[in-house]
C-alpha cells in the first residue's frame, strides 16, 4: 500500500473506521462544484462532488436529487472489456451503489426544497480489497457537508462482517470471502437511517448487535466531517424556496373532508375502491379552492401536497388511536396468502405467490455454468452464477405508460431477493441460475413476494436449497410529538409504506435472517423498537413459510424434462490441455458428437451439460478416459495397436499405450505374438510398471495367472527393456535393448534409449 500522498494546496483530515484509517481530502479537484472530497482506505480512493442549483426547476413536483456513480476501471488499472474500450451505461453494481448512497441522504434535505442537487462519485483508485460501498457514502457526506447546498448532514457509514463468530468492522474483500454477514450500515449521530444486508441465516439477536456496533462505528467519522464543515464549509443558502402547504390550508381541508377519510378508514376498502373514493374526495378538495387555483393564490401541487398530508394524518391517527389499520388488520396480522407452482409448462420451474393484492409469478430457469453472468466492475468477483432479475410492468398498479427497461427501483429489489436467496443454493450446485419476478399485482412488499415466489420456483425446479426462504415488509407509526407511541406493522400495504414513517424489509429462512433492507422516514429511531421489529417480523416469516410449505414441503426429487442434466467430474489441471486440444479441436468435436456442452474451470473441474442423458454419461467417459491416471495393479481392456517380434502395445486409455512383452502374453510359452493377437484385437492385460518416463510395461499372464503386480514383476522375463510407452511420443520399441529384438531373450544389453521400443521422440 502506497502512503497517502497529499495534492498541493489541498486539505485532509484522518478518521478512523474499524483498524483502518480513512482520509479525507478537500481543496483541489473540483473547485467549482459546490463541495468536492476524496476519501481513501487502503489504496483505493474514491471522488464525490455535490452540486446544487440556486434556481428551482419549473414544474417538479418532487425534490430533484440524482446520484452517479462512475466506475473507472483505469483506477484498477484495467481497459473496459466492452467493443468501445470505454466505460458505458453504469453496471447493475454501480447501480446499487447508487442507490445505497441516496438512501441516507434524502431524508435530511429540507422539506418542499425544489432545487436541483446532483452527486457524482466516481473510483479514481482501486486496490480490490478495501470495500467501496462506505467510503461512497462517506465522501457524498463529506461533500454535502462543505457545500453551500441546505443539508441536515452529515451521516456516517460502516461495514460489518461476521468471521468465525466474531464481528468485523470495515472488513477487506479477502474477509468478506470467509464472512457469514455483509452488512451495510448508514445513520446520523443519533440515528441509523439506512441498511442493507446479506446473511447465513444468523439469529435476530446477532444481527441486532451488528447494528449497534455499526453505528457505534460511524461516530469518529461523523465527527470530522463536521470538524470539517467547521474548518473548510462554504456557507449554506438561506433564500431557496420552500414548497409547502399553509398550516392553514391543511386546517380547510380537514374540515372538509376529514369526516369523509374517517368513514373511507374505518369500512377499509380494498385498493381499487379506496383509490376511487379517494378520487372523489379529492375532487371536492379542488372544487372548493377552484377560484384560489384559478388566481393563482394556491399552486396545484401544493393543494395535492395539503390533500396528501390530511390523508396521512388521519390514517396515522386511526392506527395509534385504535390499533386498526386501512384495510381492517391488526398491527401484526398478515394479509391473506395463496400458493400455486408448477403452474407453467415448458419452464423450469414456477411458483404464483399471492398476498392481499400483491401477486408475484417467478420462474426459475437453469443453465450451464457456461452461462454464468460476466462481470467486467471493480467489485470483488468475476462472475455470477445465481441471477434474480424483478420486473414491475404498469399493469400491476392498474397504469399506462412506456416501457423503457429496468428502473433503478427494480435492479434494486431483484439485488435483494438475489441476497434473500442465494445464500440458500448449495455451493456445489452446479448449475447456472436466473429467476424472474413478475409483479402481477401491486399492493405493497412486492420485494418480499418475490422472494417467496422465488423459493417456490426454485423448489418447483428441483434446485436442493438447503432451506425455504420467506421475506415479510415491516413498517412504523409513530407519533413525533409523543414517540413513546407507535405502532409496528406486519406485512406492509403500499398506503402504508407511504404514509410510514419505517420501509424494513426483512427475509429469512426458519433458522436465520438472510436479507435485511431498512429505510428510515424520521430521525432517532430507537433501537428497542427495532428489535420488536426483527421479532415480529420472525414471527410473520415463520407464519408465511407454513402456509408456502403446505403447498410444496420440499425440492423436488426430479428436474423438469426441460432442464439441462449436468455431469461433474474433476481432472488433473495439468490435463487440461488435453480434454481442449489443439485450437479446442477436441472439446468441440466431443461437443458435436455427444450433442452435449463442456464447460473447463481453471482448477480443473469439468461440467457435461445437455437435454440427453446418455450423451453426457457418453461424454463423461470419454473425458475420463482420456484424462485417467494409469496406475500400477489395475487391470485395462484395451486395443492392440502395434505388433512387435517382441511383444504388443495395448492402448489403455487415449494417448496412452503399454507393452506386454512376449513373455508375458500368456501362462505358457508364446512362439510369435500373432498367436495371441494382432492389430485391432483386444486384450486384457494388468499394469505392472510405470519407469519414471511414464513409459508403461503390462502383463496379460499376470490377469491369467491371478498374480499380483509384485508377482508379475518377478517372473517378466523381458523386464529389462523395451517396456511400452505413450503413443503421443514414441516411434520406437523396434530394439528396446539391443539383445531385445527376438523378444524373448530382452535384458540383455540394458537400453540404449533412442530407437528401442522406449524411445519417445514425437512422431
Amino acid at each position: 500500500m502506497q502512503s497517502p500522498q497529499l495534492f498541493n494546496g489541498a486539505k485532509m483530515y484522518t478518521t478512523q473506521l474499524g483498524d483502518k484509517e480513512i482520509h479525507i481530502e478537500t481543496g483541489v479537484l473540483a473547485a467549482q462544484a459546490g463541495g468536492a472530497v476524496t476519501v481513501r482506505c487502503g489504496d483505493t480512493v474514491i471522488f464525490a462532488s455535490a452540486t446544487g442549483s440556486k434556481e428551482t426547476r419549473a414544474g417538479v413536483g418532487f425534490f430533484p436529487m440524482t446520484v452517479d456513480f462512475e466506475e473507472k476501471l483505469y483506477a484498477a488499472g484495467r481497459i473496459p472489456g466492452s467493443f468501445f474500450r470505454r466505460e458505458g451505461r453504469p453496471s447493475e453494481q454501480a447501480i446499487l451503489l447508487c442507490r445505497l448512497v441516496d438512501r441516507p441522504l434524502r431524508p435530511l434535505f429540507p422539506k418542499g426544497m425544489r432545487n436541483e442537487v446532483q452527486i457524482i462519485l466516481g473510483t479514481l483508485a482501486s486496490d480490490g480489497q478495501h470495500l467501496m460501498d462506505p467510503l461512497a457514502i462517506i465522501a457524498a457526506s463529506a461533500a454535502l457537508a462543505i457545500s453551500d447546498i441546505p443539508w441536515d448532514g452529515p451521516v456516517g457509514a460502516a461495514s460489518i462482517g461476521y468471521i468465525d463468530g466474531t464481528f468485523v468492522v470495515n472488513p477487506t474483500a479477502a474477509d468478506m470471502d470467509k464472512s457469514t454477514l455483509n452488512l451495510q450500515v448508514s445513520g446520523t449521530e443519533d440515528n441509523i437511517l439506512m441498511v442493507e444486508a446479506g446473511s447465513h441465516e444468523l439469529p435476530e439477536n446477532v444481527m441486532l448487535d451488528a447494528l449497534k456496533l455499526a453505528h457505534e462505528a460511524m461516530q469518529p467519522t461523523i465527527q470530522t466531517i463536521k470538524q470539517m464543515r467547521e474548518d473548510v464549509g462554504k456557507e449554506k443558502w438561506t433564500n431557496f424556496p420552500v414548497f409547502l402547504p399553509t398550516k392553514e390550508t391543511i386546517a380547510e381541508i380537514q374540515d372538509l373532508v376529514g369526516e369523509e377519510l374517517k368513514a373511507m378508514i374505518v369500512e377499509g376498502p380494498v385498493r381499487s375502491e379506496r383509490s376511487e373514493r379517494t378520487k372523489v374526495l379529492e375532487a371536492k378538495v379542488k372544487e372548493y379552492f377552484a377560484a384560489r387555483l384559478e388566481s393563482g393564490e394556491i399552486a396545484g401541487d401544493i393543494l395535492n401536497d395539503a390533500f396528501e398530508s390530511v390523508v396521512k394524518k388521519t390514517m396515522r391517527r386511526h392506527v395509534l388511536d385504535n390499533s386498526i389499520r386501512a384495510d381492517g388488520r391488526a398491527p401484526e396480522e398478515i394479509r391473506s396468502i395463496s400458493v400455486q407452482v408448477g403452474c407453467l409448462p415448458r419452464v423450469h420451474g414456477s411458483g404464483l405467490f399471492m398476498r392481499g393484492e400483491t401477486h408475484v409469478l417467478s420462474i426459475a430457469t437453469l443453465g450451464t455454468p457456461g452461462e454464468a453472468q460476466q462481470l467486467d466492475t471493480l467489485q470483488p468477483g468475476e462472475e455470477k452464477r445465481y441471477m434474480h432479475h424483478y420486473n414491475f410492468p404498469p399493469y400491476s398498479t392498474g397504469e399506462a405508460y412506456p416501457l423503457r427497461g429496468p428502473k433503478r427501483r427494480e435492479i434494486g429489489h431483484g439485488a435483494l431477493a438475489e441476497r434473500a436467496l442465494v445464500a440458500v443454493i448449495p455451493d456445489d450446485f452446479p448449475y447456472t441460475l436466473r429467476v424472474v419476478s413478475e409483479v402481477m399485482s401491486s399492493n405493497g412488499s412486492t420485494s418480499m413476494a418475490s422472494v417467496c415466489g422465488s423459493t417456490l420456483a426454485l423448489m418447483d425446479a428441483g434446485v436442493p436449497i438447503d432451506a425455504p426462504v420467506a421475506g415479510i415488509a415491516m413498517g412504523l407509526i409513530q407519533d413525533a410529538d409523543q414517540p413513546s407511541s407507535y405502532k409496528v406493522l406486519s406485512d406492509i400495504q403500499g398506503l402504508e409504506d407511504f404514509l410510514g414513517d419505517m420501509d424494513f424489509k426483512v427475509a429469512g429462512t426458519a433458522h436465520g435472517v438472510t436479507a435485511l433492507q431498512m429505510d428510515m422516514k424520521i430521525q432517532g429511531l430507537d433501537f428497542g423498537i427495532l428489535e420488536q421489529a426483527l421479532e415480529q417480523a420472525r414471527q410473520g416469516r415463520l407464519f408465511i413459510l407454513d402456509k408456502m410449505l403446505a403447498v410444496l414441503p420440499e425440492p423436488r426429487s426430479e428436474m423438469s424434462e426441460y432442464a439441462p442434466r449436468i455431469l461433474t467430474i474433476h481432472i488433473n489441471p495439468e490435463k487440461i490441455g488435453k480434454v481442449i486440444g489443439p485450437g479446442g479441436k477436441t472439446i468441440r468435436s466431443i461437443q458435436e458428437e455427444y450433442k452435449v456442452k463442456v464447460d473447463v474451470e481453471e482448477d480443473g473441474t469439468i461440467f457435461i451439460s445437455g437435454t440427453d442423458g446418455l450423451g453426457a454419461e457418453q461424454a463423461k467417459r470419454e473425458i475420463e478416459a482420456m484424462t485417467e491416471d494409469v496406475e500400477i495393479g489395475k487391470i485395462y481392456t484395451g486395443q492392440v495397436v502395434r505388433t512387435e517380434p517382441y511383444g504388443v502395445f495395448l492402448n489403455l486409455v487415449p494417448g496412452i499405450d503399454g507393452l506386454i512383452h512376449i513373455s508375458q502374453l500368456a501362462d505358457y510359452r508364446v512362439g510369435a505374438v500373432e498367436e495371441i493377437a494382432n492389430v485391432g484385437d483386444e486384450l486384457t492385460a494388468m499394469v505392472i510398471d510405470i519407469d519414471s518416463s511414464g513409459k508403461v510395461r503390462l502383463s496379460r499372464q499376470a490377469v491369467l495367472e491371478g498374480w499380483t503386480a509384485e508377482e508379475a514383476r518377478e517372473r517378466d522375463r523381458g523386464g529389462g527393456g523395451g517396456r511400452g510407452g505413450d503413443r503421443g511420443g514414441d516411434r520406437g520399441g523396434r530394439g528396446g535393448d539391443r539383445g531385445g529384438r527376438g523378444g524373448d531373450r530382452g535384458g540383455r544389453g540394458g537400453d540404449r534409449g533412442g530407437r528401442g521400443g522406449n524411445g519417445q521422440r514425437d512422431r
